[in-house]
């Protein structure tokens, strides 16, 4: 990134809807609009981070998310995950929801990216599918309201799949670019 082209957190949402353009198309659309940006904005501001993210010379992971979102709204060791630290930083897009990365050793080493549940707001209540809405939902929460939650590898690029039980039994998934619902998928066994 050069000084005339800056990179900050403006920039970095229209990166959080690139990803999610292919599944929410609709709500992406919305979204530009409460930003006021465009669609060649939205991708522009993609392809830059994609060569940022991409290039030989540039900082690493971690840094490049330092650099662009600033110092963090929290910062803490999660449990269970000894030596590393979970960095959150607001998103404007959506106000209870906090972009957060958890890096360890070696080197602040980027073990995953997401968006969570800002503290002290509120999730959702999630007892059956039709509460499983798009953009309203985190991984973590469907997580830890379900049962048997299991990821599944490979579904797409840039997307997250989980398949869980419902409290009647049937078997649902779900899949999520950013940590973010997106889409409800039918259930498959691998």
């Amino acid at each position: 990134m050069t000084p005339a082209a800056p990179f900050g957190p403006y920039e970095f949402q229209l990166v959080l809807l690139r990803r999610m353009a292919d599944h929410q198309a609709g709500l992406v659309e919305d979204a530009l609009r409460e930003l006021g940006a465009t669609r060649a904005e939205m991708r522009e501001a993609n392809k830059r981070w994609q060569a940022w993210a991409h290039g030989r010379h540039g900082p690493g992971e971690f840094d490049r998310y330092r650099q662009v979102l600033g110092e963090p709204e929290t910062r803490e060791e999660p449990p269970g995950f000894p030596g590393s630290e979970a960095w959150a930083w607001p998103v404007p897009l959506w106000p209870d929801l906090r972009f957060t990365v958890l890096a360890g050793p070696p080197r602040r080493t980027v073990w995953s990216r997401s968006l969570t549940r800002a503290p002290g707001a509120a999730p959702p209540e999630l007892r059956t599918e039709a509460d499983l809405r798009p953009w309203r939902v985190t991984a973590d929460e469907v997580w830890r309201a379900f049962r048997d939650p299991a990821p599944r590898e490979g579904v797409a690029p840039a997307l997250t799949r989980l398949d869980f039980t419902l409290p009647d039994g049937t078997r649902g998934a779900a899949e999520f670019a950013w940590g973010l619902l997106q889409r409800l998928v039918p259930h498959c066994r691998a």
